[in-house]
Order: C-alpha cells, then sequence, then structure tokens
C-alpha cells in the first residue's frame, strides 16, 4: 500500500537487552577489593589513633570512611545492574546505571572538594601545630593504599572482545564491538586518585613545612587539591550526564558512520537517533524514504560492522 511504512517490530520476536560492559564483572569484583583494602586501612588507622592518641590517625581513619562510602555507590550499582539486566522493566537494559552511579559519585566528589578547601582556607586563616613528622607517616601510609587501589581500578582499553548476543532478532547484531566510556569505574578510580592527590599535596606540604615551619604550606596545598578534584568532579557529572540525556555520542562520529553505511541505498535518512545504553553499546532508530524500499534487515545488515551498535530498528517509507 503505497505510504505505508516496513517496521520491523520489537514484539514479535522475544530477544535480550543486554547492555553491560565488557568488563562488567571484572570491574564489579575490583571495586569490591579496593573498599576491603580501604576499609581495612581505616580500621587500622582509627584503631592505631586510638591506641597511640594520634589525632591525624583518627582524623584519616574517619577519611577513609567517606572514602569507602563513595565507593559503595559504584559497587552497588555494578551488583544491581547486573542483578537486573534481563528485568523486562528496563526498556534497554540497566547498562546506564553505571552512568547514574557516576553522576552521583561525581557530586559527592564535588561535596568533598568543597570541604577540603572551606577546611583548608579556615586553616589557612587560623593555623594550627602540626606534628609533622607523625602526618607525613599517615600520609605515606594513606598514598600507598591509593596507589594500590588505582591500579586495581585502571580502565583497560588494551583490546577488544568479540562475542555474540543471543538475541534471535536482527534488531541486534551478533558481532564483538569496542569497549566504552565505563562511567562507574571512573568515578570509583577519580575517588581513589582525588585521596592520593590529597596524600601527595599533604606529604610535599609536610615535608617543606617540617624544614621551614610553614604551617601554611599544608592548607595551602589543600585548596590546590580541592580546585583539582573539583574540576575532575565537573569532567566526570558532564560526560556520564551526557549519556544519561542520551547526547549523540562521540561527536556524532557514530551518526556519521550510519549516514555513509546506507548513502549508497538511493534514499534519505529522515530521521535518525542515536544515544548510548551501556559502555560500549549504542542503539539506534533510523527512518528512510525509499524508491524501491528493502526490507528493514537489508538496511541492517548494511550496519552489521558498525561495531558500536548493538540495537537497531529501522523503518522504511517508499518515496512519493
Amino acid at each position: 500500500m503505497a505510504g505505508q511504512s516496513q517496521l520491523d517490530d520489537d514484539h514479535d520476536y522475544d530477544h535480550g537487552h543486554v547492555f553491560l560492559g565488557d568488563n562488567h564483572a571484572r570491574n564489579e569484583k575490583r571495586v569490591w577489593l579496593v573498599i576491603a583494602l580501604t576499609a581495612s586501612m581505616m580500621v587500622i588507622e582509627i584503631v592505631g589513633g586510638a591506641i597511640y592518641g594520634s589525632m591525624a590517625l583518627m582524623a584519616d581513619g574517619w577519611h577513609m570512611a567517606t572514602h569507602a562510602a563513595a565507593l559503595m555507590i559504584s559497587a552497588v550499582a555494578y551488583l544491581y545492574a547486573r542483578r537486573h539486566a534481563r528485568d523486562r522493566r528496563f526498556t534497554f537494559g540497566t547498562g546506564k546505571l553505571g552512568d547514574l552511579a557516576g553522576f552521583a559519585s561525581a557530586v559527592v566528589l564535588g561535596i568533598v572538594a568543597l570541604l577540603i578547601g572551606w577546611e583548608s582556607l579556615l586553616r589557612l586563616a587560623n593555623p594550627v601545630p602540626i606534628s609533622f613528622n607523625q602526618a607525613i607517616l599517615v600520609a605515606v601510609v594513606g598514598l600507598a593504599v591509593n596507589l594500590i587501589s588505582a591500579w586495581l581500578l585502571r580502565e583497560d582499553h588494551g583490546h577488544h572482545h568479540h562475542h555474540g548476543h543471543s538475541h534471535g532478532h536482527d534488531h541486534d547484531h551478533g558481532h564483538g564491538h569496542v569497549h566504552g566510556q565505563d562511567n562507574n569505574l571512573r568515578a570509583a578510580y577519580l575517588h581513589v586518585l582525588a585521596d592520593a592527590l590529597t596524600s601527595v599535596l599533604a606529604i610535599v606540604a609536610l615535608v617543606v613545612g617540617s624544614f621551614n615551619g610553614w604551617v601554611w604550606a599544608d592548607p595551602l596545598m589543600g585548596v590546590v587539591g580541592a580546585l583539582v578534584i573539583a574540576r575532575w568532579s565537573i569532567g566526570l557529572m558532564r560526560q556520564s550526564g551526557g549519556v544519561l540525556l542520551d547526547t549523540v555520542p562521540e561527536d556524532g562520529q557514530l551518526a556519521g558512520a550510519i549516514r555513509s553505511a546506507l548513502s549508497g541505498e538511493g534514499g534519505t535518512i529522515t530521521d535518525l537517533h542515536v544515544w548510548q545504553v551501556g559502555p560500549g553499546h549504542h542503539a539506534a532508530i533510523i527512518a528512510l524514504v525509499c524508491p524501491r524500499p528493502k526490507a528493514p534487515s537489508h538496511y541492517k545488515a548494511l550496519l552489521a560492522d558498525i561495531r558500536q551498535l548493538s540495537h537497531v530498528t529501522v523503518e522504511v517509507q517508499p518515496a512519493r
């Protein structure tokens, strides 16, 4: 019938929407491991501080506690996304839950930056005596734990995984896809990195201060640290927020690749929506007007080499 569209219907076939990142299980385990490491360090510092009467140790121990709580956001998001990956209530799966957790972590990171900055400014205005040697020891131990944690939470972009999606329908391409930015892992990594940065700045300030008696060097480094952490927070908020709001990914490169792949069909793309549904996974809705329309499966086959596409819906109408 003239003007009638051909549209592949989601309800005709039963297919899954599991759009978790390739390294989801590995990343989840590593975040829990870092939480265990941080919590152990926290207990040691609080107990040690109580036994030896060290306020520096006690303070760092409670700081570790807030750090562990922030990492729990990432860990619980991984757990929930995995357990509900096949829950039909989530139209496009739970792949974006990591971005929601990443955004929440970015807000927490921003609050941490404000608190560090405010406390540092108060210390600049009203200097307090510092037990330099003891404080340096705490900062060095904290840095060692944070560097181990950062190594565990690093992103691995060194290779591609190729695996098929058993969705039983040509909405989803059974081919490998590239690793995407896991904003949940990045959030956990930035929390650890922020801690490492404050430890490094504290060590520098304390060493300089111990030789010269400059008590103001420590809070000054605190202000510097707060500004750097705030910048990381804003960057993470922008990136994860972009995914949550379905912004066109990769500066429109994916949309360009789709247009290029379909350019030889003599038709016109009248509507194109591309968005991220999980790390390394993207969905697309494409409306085409063609002089001699073919089945939607034909156009999807032309897009099969675009590895980032995991879910494609094609609508085709004959040109009037």
